[in-house]
């Protein structure tokens, strides 16, 4: 049997996600819960609810979450880590605030939260801190009793989160026809959002030019562009460019996109082009739309081979990276010495967000921060 591995304070662990349809008929409420508050007809929604009809209206992020959950519970049984493990969403079931009131029901009082972002911004953090606080209220408002919730730091650097990445990357370089593979380029692919967002990210001391958000990407593809050199003998040139963008067309958000980067590599001579959803926990939606379908289409059009590499999903080494993480906050939070565990020239996130973090336009209660209502 495996040495019992202490997790405590901490007695459970809450794998909180985006959330996606799971049928035609969930896909307009589904975007009627993302965009709440905004004002947006439901004919508009309607049409960009197409991405999800052309897959039978299902997402497959609940899957891989499904699948997340099983490989964390598995890890944490073969390496004696007693630490039940929840799953909620933001915007479909299983919700928030039913899977909270579910953990406090059954008695859990110290809860960890692993959100499916491993970056700094305003969307991959603060707004899901700002859904703890929004879930809290609404069990405070029932006269449950309140759990204490930490957050997980911020993980994009972690060996765990990195390596299984290095391999989709060399596998998809693989694969490309030998005549392109050596001349072929690294696409690095995030979600695009508001320049104003990215300056923006991260502590105080690290906004500006694109923040916190783009300055862990930009390490992680070096660390990633590097470690395939290393295993290739092949020095790629790569960039990091954006996908997904939405909202208003006056308002700046992070370039180039994707398409538009092919276009100019294809412009340029570039014989191939690997794109690498490094921005991404899973191959949800936005990238099998906007990589797969979209992008991939754009290729053919201009005649330039791409291929697509995988995205961290279920991999054993990313259960094992969030094992790792849980028992170096408990450690931390013990009171122990701790080293955490981070690649690149970053180092480690930081454990709690302090204010200012990531700040929203309006400003809302947000749990597991500096800055929480429920400390």
């Amino acid at each position: 049997m495996p040495d019992v591995l202490d997790a405590s304070p901490y007695d459970a662990l809450l794998l909180l996600s985006f959330g996606g349809p799971e049928g035609p008929d969930d896909v307009v409420p589904f975007l009627e819960n993302v965009t709440r508050g905004r004002g947006i007809p439901k004919e508009r929604l309607k049409e960009v609810g197409q991405h999800y009809f052309l897959f039978g209206g299902v997402s497959p992020i609940n899957a891989q979450n499904r699948a997340l959950l099983d490989a964390l519970r598995k890890d944490f049984a073969e390496h004696g880590l007693d630490l039940p493990v929840y799953w909620g969403n933001r915007n479909w079931a299983p919700y928030l605030t039913d899977t909270l009131r579910e953990m406090v029901r059954d008695g859990r009082r110290r809860i960890l939260v692993l959100a499916t972002s491993a970056y700094a911004s305003y969307s991959g953090c603060r707004q899901y801190r700002e859904n703890l606080a929004d879930a809290l209220a609404a069990l405070e408002a029932e006269g449950l009793e309140l759990p204490a919730i930490d957050k997980l730091r911020h993980y994009f650097n972690h060996p765990g989160f990195v390596e299984p990445m290095v391999d989709g990357v060399v596998r998809s370089l693989a694969e490309l026809p030998e005549e392109v593979r050596d001349g072929a380029h690294i696409a690095f692919c995030t979600h695009s959002i508001p320049d104003s967002a990215a300056d923006t990210s991260g502590p105080v001391e690290e906004h500006g030019d694109g923040g916190a958000y783009v300055r862990q990407h930009l390490d992680v593809a070096e660390l990633i562009a590097d470690a395939v050199r290393e295993r290739t003998g092949v020095d790629h040139p790569w960039q990091l460019v954006y996908q997904s963008r939405s909202g208003a067309p006056h308002i700046p958000w992070l370039e180039p996109d994707i398409c538009d980067h092919l276009e100019e590599r294809h412009a340029a001579g570039v014989p191939a082009v690997v794109m690498a959803p490094i921005g991404f926990v899973s191959d949800h939606m936005e990238v099998l739309y906007d990589l797969d379908t979209e992008a991939t289409a754009k290729a053919a059009e201009l005649g330039l081979p791409v291929r697509r590499s995988a995205t961290v999903g279920a991999d054993a080494r990313f259960a094992a990276a969030v094992r790792d993480l849980v028992l170096e906050r408990a450690g931390a939070e013990r009171g122990q010495e701790v080293t955490p565990c981070a690649l690149g020239t970053l180092g480690a996130s930081h454990n709690l967000c302090p204010v200012g973090c990531c700040p929203a336009r309006t400003p809302r209660p947000a749990a597991a921060g500096a800055d929480s209502p429920y400390a």
